[in-house]
């Protein structure tokens, strides 16, 4: 009889007032697998921070590190680093984003989303957040 499997543990980085940041979880579960993790640093070669502004007004950051580590953090970047860009948005969106109910393209030219540093950079966070979408349940 086999032992009944224990549930993945993820980091704690979601606080009460940012139930989307939940994703980031999801993000750095899909980052555990060293193949997949050695592909996104090779693919995306950036880190990215994710500011989101919740429904109080509040603003809070995340980072991606797929420059150097493939981890997700709280905060802009890994401490003594910077952030090639910065993803501007709602803590609504960004869960219609990590869900996939939404499109980042579609998002940033109805002005939902705002990407500041290198732009071009933010369009290799694709295949990530595609794999944390095929995880979502927000």
């Amino acid at each position: 009889m086999l032992a009944p499997q224990r549930p993945v543990e993820l980091i704690a980085m979601t606080p009460d007032a940012w139930p989307s940041s939940a994703g980031f979880d999801l993000i750095a579960d899909a980052l555990k697998d060293d193949a997949q993790k050695q592909d996104a640093i090779k693919k995306g070669g950036n880190i990215f921070a994710f500011t989101l502004k919740n429904d109080q007004g509040k603003e809070e950051s995340w980072h991606i590190d797929l420059k150097e580590t493939g981890t997700v953090g709280k905060g802009l970047a890994p401490k003594g680093k910077k952030p090639g860009v910065t993803l501007v948005l709602s803590d609504v969106e960004f869960a219609k984003l990590i869900s996939g109910k939404a499109n980042a393209q579609n998002m940033f030219m109805q002005g939902k989303l705002k990407i500041k540093g290198n732009m071009m950079a933010a369009t290799k966070l694709g295949p990530i957040l595609e794999k944390a979408q095929s995880k979502a349940k927000l």
